[in-house]
């Protein structure tokens, strides 16, 4: 997990990110900023994924779960909330 030596070796090459990470990234920026999130929250709900799961998902995926889970927790917004907005964006990006 976060920090845990894994099986497979580190991708460091750069690579560009895909629109949806930049706007995850900027998400958690505007609410830390906001002061709606902290990055102690931001991680404690990635260290709450299952294992399973933590292992599937890649970076912002992760930051992404752990974002959800916290505006649902703060009562910002439902699950419900987030899906319809969600099927919202991914029709427009298609």
């Amino acid at each position: 997990m976060g920090g845990a030596p894994g099986e497979d070796p580190i991708d460091r090459s750069e690579h560009r990110l895909m629109e949806w990470e930049r706007r995850t990234g900027a998400l958690v920026d505007v609410l830390r900023e906001k002061r709606l999130i902290n990055t102690d929250e931001l991680r404690r709900g990635i260290e709450a994924i299952p294992a399973d799961e933590y292992r599937r998902l890649g970076y912002y995926e992760r930051w992404s779960s752990s974002l959800e889970a916290l505006l649902v927790e703060k009562e910002l917004l439902t699950t419900q909330e987030i899906g319809r907005r969600a099927t919202v964006v991914g029709e427009r990006w298609g």
